[in-house]
């Protein structure tokens, strides 16, 4: 029986998270597995991988072919690097301690890697927010600007129109008053 390691399709719609599953070759996507090693979420950043390692290994080795994603996946876990340290020891390049060792190495610094850019990301969306607020403070700014300068000169035009009207006011009243005498 071929087999193949796949994904199975689960979730709502726009929102698919997939199982990692053994599968006969012949089977639907959503069809009958035989063995379910691990999930995937892609709707997360970076996307989650919950894996079982073990079985995965195997099924690599029994000879399970992944599809494109699926490779993919197991390769960011590791499971090719392990398959191939493993194959190492089969031919005696080295022993177990040392390929759970190089193994280890491998992993850490995938995970100083992770860490670096998850860290790179993160200082990048903190000086863009740092980067859009002082815009924002700089346009507010202009905005208070604007406005105090209309309202001095709303009281200008007050004050003008005030002026011009006590003007007019004493200059009737003394037209008048001679008329008067």
């Amino acid at each position: 029986m071929a087999t193949k390691i796949r994904l199975q399709r689960g979730g709502r719609k726009g929102h698919a998270i997939y199982r990692i599953v053994i599968a006969d070759v012949r089977a639907p996507r959503d069809g009958k597995f035989t063995e379910k090693i691990g999930t995937y979420n892609p709707n997360t950043n970076p996307a989650t991988v919950d894996l079982n390692f073990d079985r995965a290994l195997y099924w690599v080795q029994t000879g399970a072919q992944p599809t494109d994603t699926v490779r993919n996946i197991l390769k960011g876990e590791g499971i090719y690097m392990m398959k191939h340290l493993l194959g190492g020891v089969k031919k005696g390049a080295f022993d177990e301690a040392a390929c759970q060792q190089k193994f280890d190495a491998w992993k850490q610094a995938k995970v100083a890697s992770t860490e670096a850019l998850e860290k790179k990301t993160a200082d990048e969306k903190k000086a863009k927010a740092a980067k859009n607020l002082e815009a924002e403070k700089k346009v507010n700014e202009a905005i208070a600007k604007k406005i105090a300068d209309k309202k001095a000169a709303a009281k200008a035009e007050e004050a003008a129109k005030a002026a011009a009207a006590e003007a007019e006011a004493p200059v009737e009243e003394a037209t008048e008053a001679p008329a008067e005498a």
